[in-house]
């Protein structure tokens, strides 16, 4: 039978159905990071490292990193928020369709159409690098802001306080949290796109590979790795291009030298415009979590919902600023 044409309760009971089993089957959808191919090609990384550094296997794959307390948090979490998010909070994220036909309109408005719209295969590519370059920019702008922000801060700690790194850790974030991330690239790429709507009179697109965004798809295959503990750096030269995924976890340290650094997503150039960019010399050795003992605050769904209102609300907060947080001396 069609979905589509259930009615009334037995279309309830479907839809409802398929909101539970969607994240088991993340696997399958090629827009979350759980997808197989993701999978795949991070657990063949891992091997490769793992051999050729012959240590720190221990870490990777032991229960005391995937049946931590923290990990098993995620793990809860990760379904709960799967369930819950696209239901209740996803219609708060801005549009970016919309925000792309207003600047479309608004260009329209001031020039007229475009009387011999570019196309070809050339502008397919520039508006493929463009898309994605505004799409990191806002995943960065945002992260800026988680940190810098009290208010936002008190959100973003739901992620910083995973004491262990699993991929299912890149789903620890609480829905304000997501609500902030998913906006900005948003407003980033609906920006681009109304551009390149208007030049193309609306035939421009993108180069897309597994019905994914070809660089998104790539950044994709090795995204996994940030959230673990498998130490893969890209060098001096290219670790202040693209974000790896060691600089990623140190991200994640409790260490002072490594607060508020690192914060760019697939590509690290606006760390180093921004001078939040650490490159690490050798592989460092540091813990995880927020550095100041309130980590099991969050290690319960209703913590993870709840803590930030309270934190905001003035409980449970000892006065100290915040590990991860950016202060003045951070720039």
């Amino acid at each position: 039978m069609d979905p589509s044409q259930l009615e009334g309760l037995p279309c309830l009971a479907f839809e409802a159905t398929t909101a539970l089993l969607k994240p088991l089957l993340a696997f399958k959808q090629y827009d979350s990071f759980l997808y197989w191919p993701f999978l795949a090609c991070a657990l063949a990384l891992a091997i490769i490292v793992f051999v050729i550094n012959r240590n720190g296997g221990d870490k990777y794959f032991s229960r005391a990193v995937w049946g931590h307390v923290s990990a098993k948090a995620d793990y809860k979490f990760y379904y709960i928020n799967g369930v819950l998010f696209p239901a209740i909070f996803a219609p708060l994220i801005l549009s970016g369709a919309w925000l792309g036909g207003q600047v479309q309109a608004g260009l329209v408005a001031l020039f007229g159409d475009i009387s011999a719209p570019l196309s070809g295969a050339w502008m397919t590519a520039l508006y493929t690098v463009v898309f994605f370059l505004a799409y990191d920019f806002g995943r960065y702008l945002a992260h800026y802001v988680q940190h810098r922000f009290d208010i936002l801060w008190h959100f973003h700690k739901v992620h910083h306080s995973a004491q262990v790194l699993t991929p299912f850790t890149a789903f620890r974030a609480h829905p304000v949290d997501l609500i902030v991330m998913a906006s900005f690239p948003a407003a980033t790429t609906g920006m681009v796109n109304g551009v390149f709507n208007h030049v193309s009179g609306g035939t421009a697109g993108l180069y897309l590979f597994f019905g994914l965004h070809a660089g998104i798809f790539v950044y994709n295959l090795v995204g996994n790795l940030r959230h673990t503990h498998i130490w893969l750096g890209y060098g001096p030269l290219f670790s202040r291009i693209f974000v790896s995924p060691a600089q990623h976890q140190i991200h994640h340290s409790i260490e002072p030298r490594h607060w508020g650094r690192n914060m760019g997503f697939g590509l690290a150039i606006w760390d180093g415009l921004f001078r939040t960019l650490y490159i690490p010399r050798e592989h460092e050795k540091f813990a995880i979590g927020l550095g100041d003992d309130t980590e099991e605050r969050y290690h319960g769904v209703i913590g993870m919902y709840l803590q930030p209102f309270r934190d905001l609300l003035g409980q449970g907060r000892d006065g100290r600023r915040d590990s991860h947080g950016i202060s003045t001396r951070d720039g």
